[in-house]
């Protein structure tokens, strides 16, 4: 995670040594009514942990990275909505139970995150936010290599909250480089074979991002 972070800061030192130097004093800045789209290379870094009943151990799931893209609209100078969309794979085991490692196979999750953003230096060119909201994931597409007595596996959709905090570079009039984070309190549950297994998964995942939004 800290060597996430600091390639990170490494590419927003890298944008603002591309704003040319004539630029600074033409600053557009956030106004009410904007409306911008992104796109980004994000990582879903779970937390992972939780309960699992029977056999005990702890659910695991893997890191993913894809792309993302993103709206974000102002409803006022220093207050806008964002959207984010994108879909990741992961893999899915248990650790340590009383069976061992046990191999749950894959799944996809669809993260659907609104959150209100606030932004306190809305006409500066280094523009930070912080912002809070809801997400609702959906799972699908179980399946894979899981390992026996495994035939089953489903996760259900489940809500979260998000804490939210990022920066905005303008590098031109439309063209804003940016640099985000989110936290998700998400758990959903877990039925192996048809409910014979059960488990509360604790993945409170990071979701980390770079790109860039282009504003109408």
């Amino acid at each position: 995670m800290n060597r996430l972070f600091g390639l990170m800061a490494g590419a927003a030192m890298i944008a603002a040594a591309a704003v040319p130097a004539h630029a600074q004093e033409a600053v557009r800045g956030k106004h009410a009514g904007d409306f911008l789209i992104g796109a980004s290379v994000i990582g879903v870094l779970p937390h992972s942990g939780g309960h699992v009943e029977t056999i005990g151990g702890e659910p695991d799931a893997s890191d993913s990275w894809t792309g993302q893209i993103d709206f974000t609209y102002f409803l006022m100078d220093t207050l806008s909505l964002n959207l984010i969309a994108a879909t990741t794979r992961h893999e899915l085991d248990v650790k340590d139970s009383a069976l061992g490692d046990v191999d749950l196979g894959r799944v996809w999750a669809l993260p659907p995150t609104l959150t209100l953003q606030y932004h306190p230096l809305p006409r500066e060119r280094f523009s930070p936010y912080i912002g809070v909201g809801v997400n609702y994931t959906v799972f699908y597409a179980e399946g894979g290599g899981r390992s026996a007595p495994v035939t089953d596996v489903d996760v259900k959709n489940a809500f979260g909250v998000a804490l939210n905090a990022g920066l905005d570079i303008e590098i031109a009039p439309n063209w804003v480089a940016n640099f985000d984070v989110k936290h998700l309190w998400l758990r959903p549950d877990v039925r192996v074979n048809d409910g014979a297994i059960n488990a509360t998964t604790r993945l409170d995942p990071w979701i980390v991002g770079a790109g860039i939004r282009y504003r109408f």
